[in-house]
């Protein structure tokens, strides 16, 4: 079974900055993630100002898939969802086929 990366790409609403979105997640949603079957790690960077890549690694395509089609409704309450501009969103799912180990 190969592992899998889902790359989530939009713009933060007017107002917003990368360190609310940040810190929105922390209050709920990183939790969520982290129990989660299948999740292995998350990182969340700005590309410029108010944009925002969401980057996810998966043990698996169907694990990230299940947990994307419940995110919405098992987060409703989530601030997150309120930070996006959801006109912007750009969402990936793939499996990976080659990967190079982190240097420690």
């Amino acid at each position: 079974m190969a592992e899998a990366i889902e790359i989530t790409s939009f713009r933060l609403i007017e107002g917003s900055t990368s360190a609310d979105f940040v810190a929105a997640n922390d209050a709920g949603l990183t939790q969520w993630l982290a129990r989660q079957p299948g999740f292995l790690s998350r990182d969340i960077a700005e590309v410029d100002h108010g944009s925002i890549v969401d980057l996810l690694h998966w043990a698996s395509k169907a694990q990230a898939q299940s947990a994307a089609d419940r995110l919405l409704a098992e987060t409703a309450d989530s601030a997150v969802h309120g930070m996006i501009d959801k006109r912007t969103v750009q969402w990936q799912l793939s499996e990976i086929r080659d990967s190079t180990p982190r240097r420690r």
